[in-house]
C-alpha cells in the first residue's frame, strides 16, 4: 500500500500496481487450474523438477539467491491472449497498466503462417519483476491477412459486435488513470471483474457454419472471434530443466509436443526454451439456425512450460537468429513430429558455434549481465583505498557478473508453440510481413525496446557497484 493525496486534498492509501499483479496473477491461475486439471499437474511436475535441480546444482541455486530470483520462480507465470480487434488491444493496454503492466517487444508471427501481431505486457523495473514477474504475450489478429474478402467483412462484422470488458472494469481502469491509483476494495473488485474477460466459455457466439468457414481459412480465426472473449489459452510456470520435464511429462498422463522451442540445451542457458502439451478438445454449444444450439468442438488451450536463460545483446541475437533459420531450412519437423530427433541433433551441432561460456559470453558482448561487488572486493577497496579498472576488479574476483534473466519471447518459438497448440507441430517459415507502425497506432503507445531495458538494468548494475567499492575505498 502507498499513501497519496486525492484531487480533494484526502489522504488516501492506494495499492501498488505490483500487489495487484500478484493478486491477479494467483487468481488467474487458480481460474485455469479449475478449468485445465492438467495445468495443475503441469505445475506440480515443474515444482518438483525444479527443487531437484536446485539440490544438485548449489551454484545455481546462490545464484538465483544472490538476485532474489528464487522467490520469483515458484510464482512467475506468463499466459497468452488473441485480440480481434482495435479497440479491444487499446483497452487491454489500459487493463494491463492498473497491473503495472507495458508493452515490450513488437512480434511478427506471419513468419510461420499466423495472420497476427503481437507484444507482451510485462513489468519493466528490475524490482517489480523480482516481486512478479507475471507477463502477458498479447495478439491481435491481422484482418488484410484473410485472403476471402467475403470472409474478412463477415470476421469484421462479429467482432464488432461484442465487448470483451464489463463496464465496470473500465470504470475502475478510468479511476485508476484519474486518481493514479486504486485503494483495496477497488483493486479486489477490479481482479474479479478482468478475471471475467479472459475466463472459458464454451458457447460460441457464432453458428457452426460460420465457425467451419473460419476453421478452413485458420484455425486461429476461429478461435479468436467465435466466442465472447479471448480466453486465456495457456498459463506457463518457469522450469530451470525443461529437458527433465520434456522426458517426465508422459509419465504423468501428459503428451508434450515433438520438440522443444528455442535453441538447445546448454551449460549455459540462453533466451528461452519452451514447450507445451497438446491443445484440448472441448465441447462447444454454436448457434442453431433456428435459434436452438448444435453441438460441435474446438481446440485451443493446452498447458505450456519455459527454461529461461540470459537475455541476448544485438549482437547475441543476430547470431543466435543466423543458427537457428540454418538449422530449420535443413530440417523441418512435420505434422506427425517426424525428423524431431535429426532436428535436435542438428540444432545442437549448429549451435557449437555459439560459446557456451559465461565468460565468452560477457567479453565478446553477446549477453547481458548484472554486476555486483564481491565481499572481497569490499574488503579490498576498505584495505588499498583504490578502486582498480573494471578488468582487473574482474581478474581479482572483486567484481561478479550474473546472466539477467531473458523477460521476452521469440518469434519463430511463440509461433511454433501456436502452430503445436492449433493442433499440428509442422514447422513453417514465411516472409515477415511486420507492421509495428499499425500495431502502436492501434496500440495507443509506443512499445518498448526490450535491448534498450537490458542494456540499462546492465549498466545500472555497473555504475551501481562501482560506487559501493568507492565508498568502501573512502571508508575510514
Amino acid at each position: 500500500m502507498h499513501a497519496q493525496v486525492t484531487s480533494l486534498g484526502i489522504l488516501s492509501s492506494k495499492v501498488h500496481p505490483d500487489e495487484t499483479r500478484s493478486l491477479f496473477s494467483h487468481a488467474m491461475s487458480q481460474m485455469y487450474r479449475a478449468e485445465v486439471p492438467q495445468y495443475g499437474s503441469l505445475v506440480e511436475l515443474v515444482a518438483h523438477v525444479n527443487a531437484q535441480t536446485l539440490a544438485n546444482d548449489p551454484e545455481l541455486e546462490q545464484a538465483l539467491r544472490r538476485n532474489d530470483e528464487i522467490a520469483r520462480l515458484g510464482v512467475e507465470r506468463h499466459g497468452a491472449v488473441r485480440l480481434g480487434t482495435r479497440e479491444e488491444l487499446f483497452n487491454i493496454r489500459r487493463v494491463f497498466a492498473v497491473l503495472g503492466m507495458h508493452p515490450v517487444g513488437y512480434y511478427d508471427l506471419s513468419v510461420a503462417g499466423v495472420p497476427v501481431h503481437s507484444t507482451v505486457f510485462r513489468p519493466v523495473a528490475n524490482e517489480a519483476l523480482r516481486r512478479n514477474p507475471f507477463r502477458v504475450f498479447a495478439s491481435l489478429l491481422r484482418l488484410e491477412l484473410i485472403e476471402d474478402e467475403t470472409l474478412r467483412k463477415e470476421v469484421a462484422r462479429i467482432l464488432s459486435e461484442r465487448r470483451i470488458f464489463t463496464s465496470r472494469v473500465l470504470e475502475l481502469v478510468r479511476a485508476f488513470e484519474a486518481e493514479g491509483g486504486l485503494d483495496q476494495t477497488q483493486a479486489e473488485e477490479f481482479v474479479r471483474e478482468v478475471l471475467e474477460t479472459f475466463r472459458w466459455h464454451s458457447d460460441a457466439t457464432v453458428t457452426l457454419e460460420t465457425y467451419t468457414k473460419m476453421h478452413n481459412a485458420h484455425r486461429l480465426i476461429a478461435d479468436v472471434v467465435s466466442f465472447r472473449g479471448p480466453h486465456i489459452n495457456h498459463l506457463t510456470p518457469r522450469t530451470l530443466d525443461i529437458d527433465a520435464v520434456q522426458a517426465v511429462m508422459p509419465q504423468r498422463g501428459i503428451t508434450p509436443k515433438a520438440v522443444i522451442e528455442g535453441p538447445p540445451r546448454r551449460k549455459c542457458p540462453i533466451l528461452l526454451r519452451q514447450t507445451s502439451f497438446k491443445a484440448l478438445q472441448e465441447r462447444i454449444e454454436f448457434r442453431g439456425g433456428d435459434g436452438g444450439k448444435v453441438e460441435g468442438a474446438h481446440t485451443a488451450r493446452f498447458g505450456e512450460i519455459e527454461q529461461r536463460g540470459v537475455a541476448l545483446t544485438p549482437k547475441g541475437r543476430k547470431l543466435y537468429d543466423k543458427l537457428l533459420a540454418s538449422v530449420r531450412s535443413d530440417v523441418r519437423v512435420d505434422a506427425t513430429g517426424a525428423h524431431a530427433g535429426e532436428y535436435e541433433r542438428e540444432l545442437a551441432e549448429g549451435f557449437r558455434a555459439f560459446p557456451d561460456s559465461w565468460a565468452e559470453l560477457r567479453d565478446q558482448r553477446l549477453a547481458y549481465f548484472r554486476c555486483s561487488p564481491t565481499v572481497e572486493g569490499l574488503a579490498a577497496a576498505r584495505r588499498d583505498k583504490v578502486s582498480p579498472g573494471i578488468d582487473e576488479l574482474l581478474a581479482r574476483g572483486h567484481l561478479r557478473f550474473d546472466p539477467i534473466v531473458y523477460e521476452d519471447f521469440l518469434p519463430v518459438s511463440a509461433a511454433g508453440i501456436f502452430q503445436s497448440n492449433l493442433g499440428t507441430d509442422e514447422q513453417q517459415n514465411y516472409a515477415e510481413r511486420a507492421n509495428q507502425e499499425a500495431f502502436e497506432d492501434a496500440l495507443g503507445a509506443k512499445i518498448a525496446d526490450e535491448f534498450a531495458l537490458y542494456a540499462q538494468a546492465e549498466q545500472s548494475s555497473l555504475d551501481e557497484a562501482l560506487s559501493q567499492l568507492a565508498v568502501a575505498a573512502k571508508a575510514q
